[in-house]
């Protein structure tokens, strides 16, 4: 393993323009020697590693695109400077790689050929939801995003609920900022009245709105979300 390069997971910020409160100097740090980098999008990620002023010239990086469509037959040539004894960064879109994100085939490619991976502190919009909800935070489930159609969504977010009774867990929920209304709406209209809902948008981010009550509550309220990252969460 010694002659290999080793796989950093590199988190991003969640809300534009919070480098200086989100990455901490030792990340900076440990990036200054990583020449090769995975991410999603290549635009956004060459944007974000020049925002940070550390490198000479990002021309001299080498990027290549992880994203949801990467087959697991086409890991072995993307992290082929591991192999090379170079180390490889992995960038998220949006906070932590490999929750939510793509990078997982990475790292579930490293530990099965014996190479290194090396976690980077950073912010996860989905880790801080759930610390700042005062919910259950012994016992929770991340479920990604519910089914675009509204009966189908209705029927499984009474379907968690009924998880979430049974088993005291956290239930939570990521969707597209566009969506952040539509989400809202199908919980508000699903949910028990008792049933306490967080609401988590621009987390970090000069908008941060982090409120949790109950769906009766929130039923009076009906505001008007922003078209925001955000994170939903409940627990019955």
């Amino acid at each position: 393993m010694s002659n290999k390069g080793k796989l950093f997971l590199i988190p991003t910020p969640i809300a534009a323009t919070t480098n200086d409160v989100t990455v901490p100097p030792y990340a900076r740090e440990r990036l200054t020697s990583i020449q090769h980098f995975l991410a999603e999008d290549v635009r956004t990620a060459r944007r974000y590693l020049s925002s940070l002023k550390i490198f000479q010239s990002i021309e001299t990086l080498s990027f290549a695109v992880l994203d949801k469509d990467t087959r697991p037959e086409q890991l072995e040539g993307l992290l082929q400077a591991l192999f090379e004894g170079y180390d490889v960064g992995v960038l998220s879109e949006s906070g932590c790689p490999g929750i939510a994100d793509p990078g997982a085939l990475a790292v579930a490619y490293a530990h099965k050929n014996g190479i290194r991976v090396i976690p980077l502190v950073g912010p996860s919009s989905i880790v801080m939801g759930l610390m700042s909800s005062g919910l259950n935070g012994q016992h929770f489930a991340f479920h990604g995003y519910l089914p675009i159609q509204p009966k189908e969504a209705c029927n499984a977010i009474v379907q968690y609920e009924k998880e979430s009774r049974l088993k005291d867990q956290t239930q939570i929920f990521i969707e597209t900022p566009y969506r952040n209304n539509h989400l809202f709406a199908n919980l508000v209209r699903s949910l028990a009245p008792e049933t306490r809902l967080c609401v988590a948008i621009d987390i970090t981010g000069p908008n941060e709105f982090i409120l949790t009550q109950p769906v009766k509550q929130w039923r009076q309220q009906s505001p008007e979300l922003r078209k925001e990252p955000a994170v939903f969460l409940f627990l019955a």
